[in-house]
């Protein structure tokens, strides 16, 4: 089980895109994550996400900011495809969880793979499923799917959402082959754009973002639950949109020069520091 958050504050940061609520980062004590205090109760978390802006779930494309994120968003599907393919086997069976509108699973199928997803939000569900034949199931459903069935578990930006964490985990071991590979991108705290932006940085999210990661507590949280970290690999292309989403929660406006360069500059300096703005970790179950 998780242990407790300490009682010292991180960090006070501001629900900027629906609530304007203020929420307070603690650390946990025991694997060194971020979390969010207080957090919602699980009747009222949906609420959160109650926004046209909340892309991950519209496939919007009405300014250039959104157009832009779909154009990224192409070139992102590729790399992934790409990830994910390494890691095949003849079965070739992928689950998705939190697949939004089903972009990456579309992709993944349409390139061979036997897909699976699951999305909590009805509107991305349903999108996700005319894109996919109906491969996406609720959340809810997850105990429907056969244990030890899938070569490859991939949740992109996902896990920062999940509640009851240790849950999760344990879902993920169970439906994951013994041999199998899961791959996890999230927010890095201890990037360049987070420390400039502080409680503007708009990878925290709050409350939509439950949990906070750096490389050690992912390390530490995956080890504990039977699972070895093999790789760590950039997300160079996040670090442009969470820092023009910053600049905009800074300054109220999009400031598309200012925003590009603290995303350049980030991603520079990451190549020394290996901590880019997101981060994707590739981990292989260890142990039943």
């Amino acid at each position: 089980m998780l242990k407790e958050p300490s009682n010292k504050s991180y960090l006070e940061v501001k629900d900027f895109s629906v609530s304007g609520e203020w929420f307070q980062l603690k650390q946990n004590s025991q694997f060194g994550f971020l979390e969010t205090t207080p957090q919602p109760s699980l009747d009222k978390l949906s609420d959160y996400y109650i926004s046209d802006d909340y892309i991950s779930h519209t496939d919007a494309k009405r300014n250039l900011f959104e157009k832009m994120y779909h154009a990224v968003r192409r070139i992102a599907l590729k790399q992934k495809l790409q990830l994910i393919n390494k890691y095949s086997t003849s079965s070739k069976q992928l689950l998705d969880i939190g697949c939004g509108t089903g972009e990456f699973l579309k992709v993944a199928q349409e390139n061979n793979w036997n897909v699976s997803g699951l999305e909590p939000n009805l509107q991305a569900r349903e999108i996700a499923n005319n894109k996919t034949n109906g491969k996406v199931l609720d959340v809810t459903d997850a105990a429907s799917l056969k244990a030890n069935s899938f070569d490859v578990i991939t949740l992109w930006h996902v896990l920062e959402h999940v509640p009851n964490l240790d849950q999760q985990i344990h879902t993920i071991k169970t439906l994951l082959k013994l041999d199998g590979t899961l791959i996890i991108a999230v927010p890095n705290h201890n990037s360049f754009d987070a420390n400039y932006y502080k409680s503007f940085w708009a990878a925290f999210d709050v409350p939509r973002h439950l949990w906070h990661f750096n490389k050690t507590a992912i390390s530490k949280l995956f080890s504990h639950a039977g699972f070895q970290l093999v790789d760590v690999k950039p997300m160079y292309f996040d670090t442009f949109y969470v820092s023009l989403l910053s600049e905009k929660y800074k300054t109220g406006k999009m400031n598309f020069l200012k925003g590009i360069y603290i995303g350049m500059l980030s991603n520079l300096k990451s190549l020394r520091s290996k901590e880019c703005s997101s981060l994707i970790y590739i981990l292989k179950r260890s142990e039943n």
